[in-house]
């Protein structure tokens, strides 16, 4: 199974995850010659891809959606609230309604050989989720666009094998950067996104000897910096009291522009 970032960060998301035989998109919110271009980096074509999962309805993770489903024709998998936040939008235009899957939380799917499991998320969305997919006894998670994580958030990302997790800013660069005040609660807040720090402590309750790789997700292009949520993820881990280090681990920043090397599990 193979966990890759197309795109990550706060101007477009797109993540491929995928076996030998299923190919899963989670989330389209660049445009389609951008997600074209990303498949064929992974010797794929849009019309290989199984399904795209949808996190939930923000544009950054939905706007190139309209354009590849019309085009290939592929499913859409996504909570009832985050379907009918897009059918409501308008954003995505004429669109048919069989292509589209409802899914719930925490009940399982399959799509060809993998099962996926979607998980509650706390976002200023209609009814957002992250994804944890498998492959018989391999599992890999997307989690990002999440204000605050509780034990609810780390018993679904125990044992896996790989995941995307957002580190999202850095609080004092958002704090004295030039956003609104609303925009800087917003962000803060229960419903907005993880920190560096809060990310790099969320990751100190799941890791495990069997843990591969973390890609380090969904970073703000205006208060954060890769290198700035690299060494703060890191700090996080080796400050923590646990066996592990940092070190220990593939820990790689995801490029909001460029296509990652994937991660092979």
């Amino acid at each position: 199974m193979r966990l890759c970032s197309i795109a990550s960060g706060s101007s477009g998301n797109c993540i491929y995850v995928g076996s030998e035989t299923a190919h899963l998109l989670v989330d389209a919110g660049i445009s389609g010659r951008r997600t074209e271009s990303g498949l064929r980096e992974l010797g794929l074509t849009p019309g290989e891809i199984d399904g795209i999962l949808v996190t939930h309805e923000h544009a950054d993770h939905i706007s190139g959606l309209g354009v590849i489903v019309r085009k290939y024709e592929i499913p859409v998998y996504a909570t009832a609230g985050t379907i009918e936040a897009m059918r409501s939008n308008g954003n995505l235009g004429m669109l048919d309604g069989e292509l589209f899957h409802e899914v719930k939380e925490d009940q399982k799917f399959t799509i060809k050989d993998l099962t996926v499991n979607p998980m509650h998320i706390s976002h200023d969305a209609a009814q957002p989720v992250g994804y944890r997919i498998s492959y018989g006894n391999k599992r890999v998670a997307v989690c990002t666009d999440l204000g605050v994580y509780n034990d609810y958030t780390v018993e679904c990302l125990k044992g896996m094998d790989a995941l995307l997790l957002e580190a999202n800013h850095d609080v004092n660069m958002l704090q004295v950067g030039p956003y609104p005040y609303y925009l800087k609660k917003r962000i803060l807040g229960d419903r907005g996104h993880l920190s560096n720090e809060s990310s790099g402590q969320l990751l100190c309750r799941i890791l495990h000897d069997g843990l591969r790789a973390v890609f380090l997700g969904h970073l703000s292009k205006e208060n954060n910096l890769p290198e700035l949520a690299f060494e703060s993820v890191r700090m996080e881990i080796n400050m923590a009291d646990n066996p592990y280090r940092a070190g220990d681990f593939d820990i790689r920043v995801a490029r909001r522009g460029e296509v990652t090397p994937a991660i092979e599990v």
